[in-house]
């Protein structure tokens, strides 16, 4: 059997830029996070927080309101392990300070600036930007909210406290919807990015 050459091994090691862990999370994540958006819309139709705006029912899950809030638990269980187990590895195999630090208002706006005029290079998929970074630390963040408030809304009087961190419990609906809301927008924005840098989409599916 023919030895494979040493700087062809070495090539193939230095390719693989996202570990199993994270790819798992990530479509994880997306999964659930799709489920929660479709199935809240149709949640939030039942009782609207803006009267003046509803949901179109053909893009609601859930059919109803009794099977909306199954999907909606179902996934909120499957957002909550996944972004714990996603941050403790970030955490534990020092990632996320790898991955989305240093960050400076500067780096962030001469990179938005780029990307604005088109210029920004992705000729090196193992490292983000500084735009992503920001993106992916609000994410990170955005869903915190999400689930906070969620709980506040779902288990009220068990959490009395959260509830008036939230601000109230109508309030906590208020920034409930908003937060999910800041994610369907980062969710199309993400979209966006991956139709007009395709390679960023194998690399989440094959690591490399």
């Amino acid at each position: 059997m023919n030895a494979i050459p040493k700087h062809r091994a070495s090539n193939d090691t230095a390719r693989t830029i996202q570990p199993a862990w994270v790819r798992i999370a990530h479509w994880l994540n997306a999964l659930a996070a799709v489920l929660m958006m479709l199935s809240g819309w149709r949640i939030y139709d039942a009782s609207p927080v803006f009267h003046a705006f509803r949901i179109p029912t053909g893009i609601t899950l859930g059919g109803w309101l009794g099977g909306a809030l199954q999907w909606h638990f179902a996934a909120m269980w499957l957002l909550f392990f996944n972004a714990l187990f996603y941050l403790a590895m970030n955490v534990v195999t020092g990632r996320i300070k790898t991955k989305f630090f240093p960050l400076s208002v500067r780096a962030i706006a001469h990179d938005l600036g780029d990307a604005l005029k088109g210029h920004l290079s992705h000729t090196d998929p193992s490292r983000y930007n500084a735009v992503q970074k920001l993106a992916y630390l609000f994410v990170m963040f955005d869903i915190a909210v999400l689930i906070l408030s969620g709980l506040a809304i779902w288990k009220s009087v068990q959490f009395p406290l959260l509830r008036e961190l939230m601000g109230g419990y109508d309030f906590a609906r208020v920034v409930h919807f908003c937060a999910m809301s800041l994610l369907a927008g980062f969710i199309v924005v993400h979209l966006t990015m991956v139709a007009l840098v395709p390679r960023s989409l194998l690399t989440m599916i094959r690591g490399r």
